[in-house]
């Protein structure tokens, strides 16, 4: 299965510019609710940074939470 990524037309090199405030403010929260399932399971923001870079994509970073969860619970 495989998920795309949908920017809306006219958007640059730097997505986030084009984002709308409300569009920023939900993606903020967004974040902030992972970084905080990270630090529940002791996952730092920035071993987070570092598995996506490795190649984890969101949503498996977001499975393995969740799994990491299950087993702190």
């Amino acid at each position: 299965m495989t998920t795309e990524l949908y920017l809306p037309a006219g958007v640059g090199n730097d997505p986030v510019d084009s984002l709308s405030p409300t569009q920023t403010a939900a993606l903020q929260r967004g974040v902030a609710k992972i970084v905080a399932l990270g630090a529940q399971v002791g996952i730092s923001p920035d071993q987070m940074v570092a598995m996506l870079n490795a190649g984890l994509t969101v949503c498996e970073l977001l499975e393995y939470l969740v799994a990491r969860s299950g087993e702190v619970a």
